[in-house]
């Protein structure tokens, strides 16, 4: 990896990185909070994120951190029953896609590729709950993992960056 791109990967303020994989332990809502928004301000090209984790994981709290962070007032919800929250009046706006109630996949594909059109006209950052209900190729996205610590009430969050363009979403490490 460059020495660049190395530095954009530093250790944030408010959480401990615990190894070259861009994984952390949030030991709090507070945590998850900050790195999201510290996310938009350490990796500026991240345009799709892709966030995976099991119901109660933290993902839309990690999404209030990255509104925090782009300047968006409006309280941030679960979209699980909308499917989708748009705030256009972020710097850059956000779009915040929850595919959880989608099980077919040409349906959570089609309304993926919608929203995506509608994030390109924006020039929006795309967050999706529940990616591995599409079966696009996506080498442009960002993923990241949440996971419960099973020693304790933390959680582990690894942020993958993009690779290739052959790349699909998978729930195994790259």
């Amino acid at each position: 990896m460059e020495k660049d791109t190395k530095k954009k990967f530093e250790v944030f303020n408010s959480f401990a990185q615990q190894t070259d994989n861009f994984c952390w332990t949030l030991d709090k809502p507070e945590s998850t909070m900050s790195l999201g928004s510290t996310l938009t301000k350490k990796f500026p090209e991240l345009s799709i994120l892709l966030l995976n984790g099991p119901l109660g994981a933290g993902k839309t709290t990690l999404v209030k951190g990255i509104a925090k962070s782009l300047n968006i007032q409006e309280p941030i919800t679960s979209p699980t029953f909308p499917l989708s929250q748009h705030y256009p009046l972020g710097s850059p706006p956000l779009i915040h896609l929850d595919l959880y109630r989608i099980e077919e996949k040409n349906a959570a594909n089609e309304f993926f590729l919608q929203e995506e059109e509608e994030s390109k006209a924006m020039g929006a950052l795309m967050v999706v709950e529940w990616p591995e209900r599409l079966s696009l190729s996506m080498p442009d996205a960002w993923i990241g993992k949440l996971e419960y610590s099973s020693k304790n009430e933390a959680r582990f969050f690894q942020l993958i960056p993009p690779l290739d363009k052959d790349n699909k979403f998978s729930t195994s490490p790259r």
